[in-house]
Formats: C-alpha cells, structure tokens, sequence
C-alpha cells in the first residue's frame, strides 16, 4: 500500500514552525520543538508527538482537505520574585502540519495527551482497506463453485 503520509517535513513545516514557535523554539531544532514518530499498526497509523510541558487545554488538531495541524503552547514562567540564572527552555505557540495521502478516515481521528506526548490514532479508510474478492466458477457445466482470492484496492493517482 502506498504510505498516505507525504514524507516531506519540508521548507511549509519549517516555515510553520518559524512563524508560531518564534527564533527561540526554531533554534531548539528543526521540527519547531515537536518531534514525532510515525507508524501503520493494522489498519491505523499512529502519531505520537512529543509536547512536554504544554497546556493540555492549547492543544489544537484539525484537519483541512488533506493538511493535518498540530498547535500546542508552552506558557514561560513569570514570577515576579524570579531572578533567572538560565532560561534555555523555549516557550511560546508551537505548530506542525503534515500532508496527508487519500485512503485515511480523517473524520475518525482520536486524540490523547499523556505524559506531554500526544497520541492521534488515523484509521485507515474503510475502501483502502485490502479486502477478499470471490470468484465463482464453472466446472464442466455442474455445480458453480466459490474461488476466494485476496486482492488489494488500486491506489488512486493524487
């Protein structure tokens, strides 16, 4: 099956990351502060971004033709009682956008945070999923009988 997934964490998800996450975010590393890690188990893909720190209730995913966004901030500390001695943590908006393939349920997408890292389950669509075909034959004109063969779907071209 072709990956729906674009592996192309290009130029758009830095630029994104530049323009929400700030210098001081970008310069903490090249995905803008939210690394990731993406699998297919079964029938669903799994991504899981590393957002440690963050308000639970800033998370943002969305979904907008086939462009999968991920927003997420991480408040500075501001005590006024604070004399700062080291400040290497980065704060602010953090954003990541993916470009997903046909072939997913987009609007079946769950999502969890736990332990700062966020968990998206994507199932497979349900007609891009491989499915069995049965073939009925003929023999010598008796009886018809059933011949079950595995076939994938054709991948579209996109």
């Amino acid at each position: 099956m072709i990956d729906p997934f674009t592996s192309t964490f290009d130029a758009m998800d830095r630029l994104v990351g530049q323009l929400a996450s700030g210098a001081r975010a970008t310069a903490a590393s090249a995905s803008g502060g939210m690394p990731l890690d993406l699998f297919r188990a079964g029938d669903h893909y799994v991504l899981t971004v590393d957002l440690p720190g963050v308000d639970p209730g800033t998370i943002d995913v969305s979904v907008e033709d086939r462009t999968l966004t991920i927003r997420a901030e991480r408040s500075p500390r501001t005590d006024p009682d604070v004399q700062w001695l080291a400040r290497e943590r980065p704060s602010g908006t953090y954003a990541r956008q993916l470009t997903v393939g046909r072939g997913l349920a987009l609007d079946k997408i769950s999502a969890s945070y736990e332990d700062g890292v966020l968990s998206l389950t994507i199932p497979v669509a349900e007609e891009a999923r491989p499915r069995r075909i049965e073939v009925a034959h003929r023999a010598g004109g008796g009886a018809a009988t059933q011949i079950t063969a595995e076939a994938e779907p054709l991948a579209s071209e996109g």
